[in-house]
């Protein structure tokens, strides 16, 4: 049996100074990722360092400029908040379509960014062979059992797929994730936060030993008010995306999309902004026929395995539904 400390903080200094000082140490939030990961066997702290009773860091404040939201908000509080649903329809949805009420109502915004894949590979350590879990190991399912890998971002060393639903709605609107840590406080924009697998998979994030995230800021604009998140998934609750896509159009007075945002989920190893969807959208006539061309350009670069070439063809036709349904 693996013995496990527990130590309930509360100031955030000491919880990023325990966390420094013990690197086999966890943080503890809502727990829905973490504990599972433990029930596994994939990850094994020596200590659980609970961040729940931290004061402060559950705070949602929409103001003119931004949403700012803390690490210990619960998803489902900032799903159903009034401003976030009005001024940033796309994150509310995205947040409502992950997982169930149940873990919603536990789940930290922070402990929903840091949450790992769900690659079966990854999540069985019976499988020697996962360079994300044992770095070197190599990638099992490059030949194996790949259906709901990723077709974008990959590496000769990893095709694990991002699970989350609410980070692809930061990446659509140039979210910031903020950081603190032994060294100080820190802005971390979305794209930076995430890191491709490369040659190293096991490191999914720019953070050094004992940072943490304090809070995520989303800015205020036009598209992010007219936006939407369209998760297309096996079945209908409790699973993840096959592939997702978070987007916003503002639409100018004489019918041409002024600004337009489009990222993609559960087709890539991070959230997946889409530049050259936009660049095919800004300047045009609104309409199905310009949503379905520019829809066509998603998922560029990619490389499925044997199982999931289906989600190229998915992806785009995702992104094309999910711009035909934003309200205009």
């Amino acid at each position: 049996m693996h013995t496990i400390d527990y130590l309930r903080v509360d100031a955030l200094e000491t919880a990023i100074a325990t966390l420094r000082d013990d690197p086999s140490s966890a943080p503890l939030g809502g727990g829905t990722t973490l504990v599972d990961l433990m029930k596994c066997g994939v990850a094994q702290p020596s200590r659980l360092v609970d961040l729940t009773y931290l004061p402060g860091l559950d705070g949602i404040e929409a103001c003119e400029s931004a949403l700012r939201v803390g690490a210990l908000a619960r998803m489902s509080d900032v799903a159903v908040h009034p401003e976030v649903q009005q001024r940033w329809p796309a994150v509310s949805e995205a947040l409502l379509r992950g997982a169930s009420q149940q873990l919603r109502n536990m789940a930290t915004i922070g402990g929903n960014l840091m949450q790992r894949t769900r690659c079966g590979y990854f999540r069985d350590p019976t499988f020697s062979e996962c360079n994300k879990r044992s770095p070197g190991s190599g990638c099992a399912a490059l030949e194996g059992e790949n259906r709901g890998h990723a077709v974008l971002g990959t590496s000769d060393h990893c095709i694990a797929t991002y699970p989350g639903d609410f980070a692809v709605a930061l990446m659509a609107f140039d979210a910031i994730v903020h950081i603190l840590g032994p060294d100080g406080a820190r802005s971390i924009p979305i794209d930076d936060f995430f890191l491709l697998p490369g040659d190293t998979p096991e490191q999914e994030h720019p953070l050094s030993q004992g940072e943490l995230i304090t809070g995520v800021e989303v800015p205020a604009s036009p598209a992010a008010r007219q936006s939407r998140y369209l998760k297309v998934r096996d079945r209908v609750s409790y699973e993840f995306a096959a592939a997702s896509a978070a987007v916003g159009l503002e639409i100018a007075d004489d019918g041409t999309v002024a600004d337009a945002r489009v990222a993609l989920g559960g087709v890539a190893t991070k959230p997946w902004r889409e530049p050259a969807v936009e660049a095919a959208l800004i300047g045009r006539s609104a309409g199905p026929e310009l949503f379905r061309e520019a829809a066509a350009l998603a998922a560029a670069g990619a490389h499925p395995r044997q199982h999931n070439a289906y989600k190229v063809e998915l992806a785009r036709r995702t992104v094309a539904r999910a711009l035909i349904n934003v309200p205009r």
